[in-house]
């Protein structure tokens, strides 16, 4: 089950969340999340903003900097963005389950 946060803003609810496709949007967009020691902050709310492509992709970006300048305890959020965001890394490098019809590979050296 994929991790999501919800957030409710002006009334509005919002489920922010990562999948391979919105994590390679922001990679392909120049996303590092390596970054945050470096560059707080560019990468800090592009790293909110893009839990938001994968529900509401077409909030404007006024609008999410707003919720994240109003958002408290932006530490801890900062910490679930990041655990949300490695996830579907995680799912994509894991190993399959044990069973009939996996793929299997080698190689002649």
């Amino acid at each position: 089950m994929a991790k999501t946060l919800t957030i409710t803003a002006n009334d509005v609810e919002y489920t922010l969340e990562f999948t391979r496709k919105t994590v390679s949007t922001l990679e392909k967009q120049g996303f590092i999340l390596s970054d945050i020691a470096e560059k707080p902050m560019t990468t800090l709310p592009e790293l909110f903003a893009g839990a938001f492509l994968a529900h509401h992709r077409y909030v404007k970006r006024e609008v999410i900097d707003s919720i994240y300048d109003n958002m408290p305890n932006k530490e801890d959020l900062i910490k679930r963005l990041a655990e949300m965001y490695n996830e579907p890394i995680e799912a994509l490098i894991a190993e399959p389950e044990e069973s009939e019809g996996n793929v299997s590979w080698g190689t002649n050296w």
